[in-house]
C-alpha cells in the first residue's frame, strides 16, 4: 500500500506506509517476541512452540471509524487531520483532506461527500483552532458490519444546533443505511475528540456490530476495536482457547460492551468435531467490569436481546479496585428508557471467584496490584488480550503461578507498529 499524503509529508499516521506488508508482520513479530520471551518463554507445556503464526489483516480498507477533524470553510470543508506540519501551539487551523485515505472500509469512503454536503447544505461553521472560532470540531463515523452507519457531529456549542437537525432529513435520505445520528458538544478549547455531553438527532440509540452471531450494541461514545475483521478473529480465537479448558464460569474485565464476554458465555463446537473438556453448547455464568457506564448499558441490552441476562451481567467499576475491596459502582439501566437492574446484584463483586478471568487493558496494563491479586486468587484460567507487549510483560513479571499455554499476534492496525496480543495462561 502507498499513500500520496504520507509521501507529500501531509500525514504521519502511518510510519510502516511502502513497507512490504509481509515484512511489517514480521517485524511486530520479532518485536513483541522480543519483550515477551525472556518472561513467557518460547515452549507451551506440552512441548510445542508457544507462539502461533501472526493473524494478518487486510493491510488496506480495514477501519471500521473514521474520526475527522473538521476545517475550511462551509462551503469548502476539509474531512480529515490538523496539518502535522505545524506546531500545534502555533497552529493556524489549516486541514488536510483525507476523505481519500485508503484505511477506511469502502461504505465510509462512500459516506465523506455526502457528510460534506450536509455540512455546507447546514452551513456549519468549521472550528478553527488557530482563531477559537466556529462551531463543527470533528465528525465521527462508524460503520457496522452490516453497513449500518453512526454519525455523529462534534460541537462547540447548541447555536448551530437547529440546523443541524434540519439538515438530517436530507442526511438520513442520501445515506439510507445511516442508524445513528447525534451531536456531541465539546465547549472547551483541548485536544479533545469529544465532550461528556451526547444529544440524539435521529435513529435508534445503539449501533448493531454483529460478530461471529452476536449482535453487540455500541453507543455513541462506546469504544469498539476499528479493524472488525480482526476483532471477530479475536473473539473467536478466545473462544477456541478457552473451550480447550475446563472453565464454566468467567470475569470479564475492561468488557467494554462485552465482545469477550459474550463471545465465552457458552462453549462452542470444535471445528474438528473432537469434544472437549465441556460439551458444546454448555452454558458458562460471566460477569463483567467496565468503567464506561454507556458500555455497560449497552452490553445489558444485549444480554436482554440474547436472552442471558440472568447469567451474562455486567457492572460499572474500575478492575484495578478489585483488589482493595471496593465493589462497583453500580449496575446501570437496562436501557435507556427500561427499567433499572434492581436485585440482580450486578453491581457486587459474585462472592464466588471465577474458573477464568479476561483482561484488555488499556496500553498502560493491568498494573502490578491488580497482577497480584490474580496470583494469589487461583484463578485457575487468564486470557490476557494486550496492544502492549511492554506492559504485558511487566504484568507478566507479577503472575508467576502461572504459564503461558498459548499466544497470538493479530495485525490489529496495519501500516503502524501496533498490535494485539492474545495469550491464555493457566495455573501451574
Amino acid at each position: 500500500m502507498q499513500c500520496p499524503h504520507y509521501d507529500a509529508g501531509e500525514c504521519r499516521s502511518c510510519p510502516l506506509m511502502g513497507v512490504p506488508y509481509a515484512e511489517q508482520l514480521d517485524r511486530k513479530q520479532a518485536g513483541v517476541r522480543l519483550l515477551l520471551d525472556p518472561v513467557a518463554g518460547t515452549r507451551a507445556p506440552d512441548g510445542s512452540e508457544l507462539w502461533l503464526d501472526p493473524v494478518p489483516s487486510g493491510e488496506s480498507g480495514f477501519r471500521n471509524k473514521a474520526k475527522m477533524v473538521v476545517t475550511g470553510t462551509a462551503e469548502n470543508p476539509r474531512l480529515g487531520i490538523l496539518d502535522p506540519r505545524q506546531h500545534p501551539k502555533h497552529h493556524d487551523g489549516t486541514g488536510v483532506d483525507l476523505r481519500d485515505c485508503g484505511l477506511y472500509e469502502p461504505a465510509l469512503g462512500a459516506a465523506f461527500p455526502v457528510v460534506a454536503d450536509v455540512i455546507t447544505t447546514a452551513a456549519l461553521t468549521p472550528y478553527n483552532v488557530g482563531t477559537r472560532t466556529g462551531e463543527l470540531k470533528h465528525v465521527i463515523m462508524t460503520l457496522s458490519p452490516s453497513g449500518g452507519l453512526m454519525i455523529r457531529f462534534v460541537l462547540r456549542s447548541t447555536d448551530q444546533l437547529p440546523a443541524l437537525r434540519a439538515a438530517v432529513p436530507a442526511l438520513l435520505a442520501a445515506l439510507p443505511n445511516t442508524e445513528v445520528v447525534t451531536a456531541n458538544l465539546l465547549p472547551e478549547h483541548r485536544a479533545l475528540l469529544e465532550g461528556p455531553e451526547e444529544i440524539h438527532l435521529a435513529g435508534a440509540q445503539t449501533l448493531t456490530m454483529r460478530l461471529n452471531g452476536i449482535p453487540l450494541n455500541l453507543r455513541p461514545q462506546g469504544f469498539f476495536q476499528t479493524n472488525t475483521a480482526m476483532a471477530a478473529t479475536l473473539y473467536s480465537l478466545a473462544s477456541e482457547w478457552l473451550d480447550t479448558t475446563d472453565a464454566a464460569s468467567v470475569w470479564d474485565l475492561y468488557c467494554g460492551v462485552g465482545g469477550f464476554g459474550f463471545q465465552l458465555a457458552a462453549v462452542r463446537p470444535h471445528d474438528d468435531g473432537r469434544p472437549g473438556p465441556l460439551p458444546a453448547g454448555t452454558e458458562r455464568t460471566v460477569w463483567g467490569l467496565e468503567t464506561s457506564a454507556d458500555a455497560v448499558a449497552a452490553a445489558q441490552v444485549t444480554a436482554r436481546e440474547l436472552g442471558v441476562q440472568d447469567r451474562v451481567r455486567f457492572a460499572v467499576g474500575d478492575a484495578t479496585a478489585i483488589p482493595t475491596g471496593r465493589t462497583p459502582d453500580r449496575a446501570p439501566d437496562l436501557a435507556p428508557d427500561g427499567p433499572p437492574a434492581v436485585g440482580t446484584g450486578a453491581g457486587e463483586v459474585p462472592e464466588e471467584l471465577p474458573d477464568a478471568v479476561v483482561v484488555n487493558p488499556p496500553r498502560r496494563g493491568i498494573g502490578s496490584e491488580l497482577a497480584d491479586w490474580i496470583q494469589a486468587s487461583g484463578i485457575p484460567h487468564v486470557l490476557y488480550s494486550s496492544c502492549n507487549a511492554t506492559t504485558l510483560a511487566r504484568d507478566l513479571e507479577h503472575l508467576p503461578g502461572y504459564r503461558p499455554v498459548r499466544a497470538r499476534l493479530l495485525d490489529m492496525f496495519p501500516q503502524t507498529e501496533h498490535y494485539e496480543v492474545l495469550m491464555l495462561l493457566e495455573r501451574r
